[in-house]
């Protein structure tokens, strides 16, 4: 296995495993007054950090920002099979990443999906608990496999548009 492949799933393993943990702690932890479970049917706290923050307890059926999350009997294991085909050719890509930058991206993607994967597979939607709004408006409620695709894919885009790359190289 090269270095590149090692360093891209050493860090979806660990954004894997820490966005499983904290969801576990949200759920089985945080979101359960008097031993009742926070369940994708059952989401009975909000608790408020700050005036701009509060925790959460919300499930995602859809896609990004809660597209598509109508709770259709298909939506968990379509979503699950996309977004594995999606990991599949990113692995490819990171197999072939040649920065350090890029492998990161694209680990802390991959990582997020896969924990995003785990949810869908184990409760038929996506556990979202961090709420941050201003003025009444929220954003939606996301998680930290959702920040390490979005902070992954940000570093894609800056990383295409502003690094060099000689085009004659293979």
């Amino acid at each position: 296995m090269n270095a590149s492949l090692r360093l891209g799933l050493a860090v979806a393993l660990v954004i894997a495993i820490l966005d499983q943990i904290t969801k576990w702690w949200m759920i089985e932890m945080v979101m359960r007054p008097d031993g009742i479970a926070a369940t994708p049917f059952f989401s009975p706290v909000r608790i408020a950090v700050t005036p701009f923050f509060n925790l959460v307890m919300t499930w995602n059926r859809g896609v990004s920002f809660g597209i598509g999350n109508n709770g259709g009997d298909w939506n968990a294991l379509i979503l699950s099979g996309l977004a594995l085909a999606i990991v599949a050719a990113m692995l490819v890509w990171l197999r072939n990443a040649d920065t350090l930058i890029l492998r990161l991206a694209l680990g802390g993607i991959i990582g997020g999906a896969l924990g995003n994967v785990v949810d869908r597979l184990r409760f038929g939607a996506v556990a979202d608990f961090l709420d941050f709004h201003l003025a009444g408006y929220h954003f939606p409620a996301f998680n930290l496999a959702d920040s390490a695709i979005t902070v992954g894919a940000v570093i894609l885009v800056f990383d295409s548009l502003f690094t060099k790359r000689d085009s004659t190289k293979n």
